[in-house]
């Protein structure tokens, strides 16, 4: 999953924002240190709204700059898009795991699932689990 963000000279310092996540703007003394720090704080700022049950819009800015979200907030992002309007619980029901089990799942903050468990996600979903190394 990426965001795209837009980087700009302003002084001394290059300011860096998300089109798609108006409430992120950070800034850094280079355009590589700009970079790096909207990279920080797309991933916690993402991390704590999807914590605090806030809607995330998904990706659609295309230009700029491209700012790969961590893959453990990529998954939390992702099983929520796949649930749907189906609660945890019936998620829960449907793996075999117990409600609390599922929310950490979508929790960026307590969640490492195995990939034997992100296996039974994809098929529980009738998806298949695509994983990409690199």
């Amino acid at each position: 999953m990426v965001y795209h963000c837009t980087i700009e000279k302003e002084g001394d310092e290059y300011i860096a924002q998300f089109p798609d996540m108006t409430n992120i703007v950070t800034c850094g003394f280079s355009h590589d240190e700009a970079l790096a720090m909207a990279k920080e704080a797309l991933d916690g700022c993402l991390e704590a709204d999807i914590s605090q049950g806030n809607a995330i819009p998904p990706p659609a800015y295309k230009r700029g700059y491209p700012v790969a979200v961590a893959n453990h907030i990529a998954v939390a992002l992702q099983l929520r898009e796949l649930r749907g309007d189906q609660s945890q619980t019936d998620i829960a029901k449907k793996l075999g795991l117990s409600y609390q089990a599922y929310q950490r799942l979508e929790n960026p903050r307590k969640s490492n699932p195995t990939v034997k468990t992100l296996e039974k996600i994809a098929h529980a979903f009738g998806r298949e689990l695509n994983v990409r190394i690199g």
